[in-house]
């Protein structure tokens, strides 16, 4: 019998039977929901329900599939300290029709048939296995799957429909707005940025977007939302076998506008300026920041390696030139917003006033006052020649060495050229042809001027000492 046709639909008990107060979504009276960038988001969960006094059972529904069960914490917001946890287990051995099959293996199930090769319609069967398929024993014979429905007389008692806190409480009052408040992975969120750069491009224009891809297992409908930039330390727990894993128990102590921006321990936070529901297996865009007319500028630069400086070199020809856009994150340039760590995706305007895409980068978290440096590409149009003209060892520890450096310009309009030097270690240019900035301890830049569709050379000697 082809399983194709196979199909198994289930006859459940209600789960009310097992005797505890169950509370779920019909209870929520507010949520909200914290996202850090490494995929981990507080989750804080409202809900107003009635509870017998004393000491209660309540199952609470509807949390987060991948909840961390050791971070929960329960509290009355109606009445302080009127509820206390006695005893708290989660619980996610989750109905399936393969889990439920699995169950039922060597027990006696309903085959309810649809084919009418098969001589009977409803017939009691027995389960023999699974694997790789069912197979069953009908009047002492064997059928491996069949066209029909399988029909089971009740749900396990260690399968639930949903993943659950299951609560012994003590509660000192009926009416209750409890607050649960838990850590849960799969929520992330990354920061894309779309640049719009100007003709002049000394100009651009920034449009932040917030991208959430929620993976948690769990829905959360009309949610406060806020966001923490920042590297957050977590204890990486030891790898082990969830599926092993049926029961988790904690004995626990007694108990358009756009979003705004606020400094929160070592952090940054954005509150989202609405609230907004994040679905399941939903990815969502939020609208986080616009800035216009920030000024900018592009950067062409040539850059050599330090290994250079204790080796003859061949000489490196036809190199095609770095291009960078930066702009300072500062309030006077209208910019002053600490930035989140993402991607920004910069475009430009053609000859028929069509944006193209230009070149992207990452940046890392950015506070404000600080530059922005994005990379775009290679130049096209303009192109490095490096010619090691001499080298010697003056030393078993100096080195000295000599460069004439080309770059030429196929460009409409003139542009200046960073020659970026780097090196270790002590270093001395004895000879140059033009002058140069001392960018740090291990860096010259020489700021090289170059015409339209022309070229400029710069030479130097430097001895440099391990």
């Amino acid at each position: 019998m082809n399983p194709r046709y196979l199909i198994c639909s289930m006859v459940i008990t209600s789960l009310a039977a097992w005797g505890q107060q169950a509370t779920t979504l019909q209870d929520q009276t507010d949520v909200a929901l914290t996202a850090y960038n490494n995929g981990l988001a507080l989750v804080r969960d409202v809900r107003k329900l009635t509870l017998g006094t004393g000491t209660v059972a309540l199952r609470f529904e509807d949390v987060a599939e991948q909840i961390r069960p050791e971070t929960v914490s329960l509290q009355s917001v109606s009445g302080a300290g009127s509820v206390r946890i006695l005893e708290q287990n989660y619980e996610y051995d989750l109905i399936s029709p393969e889990k439920l099959m699995e169950k039922y293996v060597g027990q006696t199930v309903s085959l309810i048939n649809f084919s009418k090769e098969v001589g009977f319609e409803r017939v009691e069967a027995e389960l023999m296995s699974i694997n790789g398929g069912p197979v069953y024993r009908v009047d002492g014979q064997i059928y491996l799957g069949h066209p029909g429905s399988v029909v089971l007389p009740k749900v396990p008692e260690n399968l639930i429909a949903k993943p659950s806190l299951i609560w012994t409480l003590e509660n000192d009052t009926a009416g209750q707005t409890l607050e649960a408040t838990y850590l849960t992975n799969g929520v992330s969120w990354k920061a894309d940025y779309v640049v719009t750069l100007a003709k002049d491009e000394k100009k651009l224009d920034i449009d932040g977007w917030v991208t959430m891809n929620n993976q948690s297992g769990a829905t959360f409908t009309n949610a406060r939302l806020k966001l923490v930039a920042g590297d957050v330390n977590q204890v990486q727990p030891q790898v082990y076998d969830k599926m092993a894993r049926n029961l988790r128990t904690a004995e626990m102590a007694v108990a358009a506008p756009m979003p705004s921006e606020e400094s929160f321990a070592e952090y940054h936070l954005y509150s989202m300026p609405r609230r907004t529901t994040i679905k399941q297996n939903q990815s969502k865009q939020l609208a986080l920041l616009t800035a216009a007319s920030v000024g900018c500028r592009k950067v062409y630069e040539y850059r050599g390696q330090t290994y250079f400086y204790y080796q003859p070199m061949q000489p490196m020809l036809g190199e095609h030139v770095e291009v960078f856009l930066d702009f300072k994150n500062e309030e006077k340039n209208d910019m002053g917003m600490p930035l989140p760590a993402g991607i920004m995706r910069v475009y430009q305007e053609d000859s028929e006033a069509m944006l193209q895409f230009a070149g992207e980068d990452q940046i890392k978290h950015t506070p404000k006052d600080e530059m922005v440096k994005l990379r775009l590409g290679k130049a096209f149009d303009v192109i490095g020649d490096r010619v090691q003209t001499d080298f010697r060892q003056i030393a078993s520890d100096v080195f000295e060495s000599a460069y004439e450096i080309t770059v030429r310009n196929h460009k409409e309009q003139d542009i200046t050229v960073d020659v970026v030097e780097p090196m270790q270690s002590d270093w001395e240019i004895i000879q140059k042809s033009q002058d140069f900035e001392k960018k740090d301890a291990f860096t010259a830049i020489f700021h090289v001027a170059v015409k339209a569709d022309g070229e400029a050379k710069v030479t130097y000697r430097v001895r440099v000492k391990t």
